[in-house]
């Protein structure tokens, strides 16, 4: 799957673990900013690797099932929100800005158009908006495909601009519904007896318990839905309840993958997108390091499945790539420990 052409050096495992042991300092007392940097590491296939230049593309769309009444907020937020996207003012712009990445929002299907404002707006939009998920599939596999080669071709130019570490973010009134019914069924076989759908649903952007309740019904009713169709591929499986964000992030989290490009993963959204990408590509994970752990219980369940722990546990439900950039100072601290820490044969004693 990966382009080790790319790689930095040839790829020692052993060499890896000897430079982290004999840095100055007792070996493992770091903690997990080694295990970070043990992962950055091998995500590049270097003892030296790098975090700059690097890159945030967040992927916007609409979802049919939010006329379900499983959100406390109207398809038209997502619009709003992509606008000020575009501006660089919301959190996830806020801290790329700050941590010194590039930026950009992909409209890959939008109810309605957003225009051009500040110059970070990409359209690649095909269908405005998925199907009713909890009735209908979510989208064909016509535009699954588009949905995903948008997501191939931003990471495409991502890569081909040398950017180091590629994040992903998504915005998408509903989008929660649609990445827990997605984990569920991709989880499947996974997922013990005693642990229901009903369990991996959590209330998103915020509704109350009356309305989880209700959103656990429609997940439940649409995970029903398509175990009786039988369907067991993960691209048909996202067809019947994905989204066109989250299709597009896993094109995005395979290419960069198998351009051999550090990919940090958000929250539960990006997590679902991972998970597929996935199980349509397996050892596109290899490539992966888990920015934080959502207070979304689905995320859970699509972490142990691709055997990823996260960096941080903020208690963070936002979404957009906000987690995965909180990560990203602890990531450039595992870096600067790998690559410029003196070593115990350096001391003079």
């Amino acid at each position: 799957m990966r382009e080790f052409s790319e790689a930095a050096e040839p790829w020692d495992v052993e060499a890896m673990q000897q430079r982290l042991d004999g840095l100055c300092k007792p070996p493992g007392s770091l903690g997990m900013i080694e295990s970070i940097a043990a992962r950055l590491c091998m995500t590049q296939r270097t003892c030296r690797p790098k975090t700059r230049p690097r890159h945030v593309t967040v992927f916007a769309a609409d979802h049919g099932v939010t006329c379900e009444g499983v959100t406390a907020w109207p398809s038209s937020v997502t619009g709003a929100v992509v606008n000020l996207m575009q501006q660089g003012r919301t959190a996830s712009g806020v801290f790329a800005g700050s941590l010194g990445c590039s930026y950009e929002v992909v409209d890959v299907g939008l109810l309605s158009p957003c225009g051009s404002t500040g110059g970070r707006l990409v359209d690649r939009s095909g269908r405005r908006g998925t199907g009713n998920l909890m009735r209908e599939p979510a989208m064909d596999e016509a535009e699954f495909s588009h949905a995903w080669q948008a997501g191939v071709e931003r990471a495409q130019i991502a890569c081909d601009a040398g950017n180091q570490i590629l994040m992903g973010g998504e915005m998408g009134i509903g989008n929660t519904t649609s990445a827990s019914c997605l984990i569920a069924l991709l989880c499947d076989n996974e997922l013990v007896a005693t642990e229901s759908v009903e369990t991996l649903v959590g209330p998103g952007a915020g509704i109350d318990d009356q309305q989880l309740q209700h959103k656990r019904q429609v997940v439940r009713a649409a995970v029903d839905r398509v175990r009786g169709l039988g369907i067991q591929s993960p691209d048909q499986l996202a067809c019947q309840v994905g989204g066109f964000e989250i299709v597009a992030l896993a094109g995005f989290f395979q290419h960069a993958a198998q351009r051999g490009r550090t990919v940090v993963v958000d929250g539960l959204i990006a997590t679902a997108a991972a998970l597929l990408a996935q199980r349509m590509h397996p050892g596109t994970s290899d490539q992966m390091i888990a920015g934080h752990r959502s207070t979304e219980p689905g995320q859970t369940a699509a972490l142990a499945s691709l055997d990823l722990v996260p960096v941080l546990d903020l208690q963070m439900r936002l979404g957009e790539a906000t987690g995965a950039l909180a990560a990203l100072p602890l990531i450039d601290l595992a870096a600067a420990m790998i690559n410029d820490m003196a070593t115990l044969d350096e001391l003079e004693l």
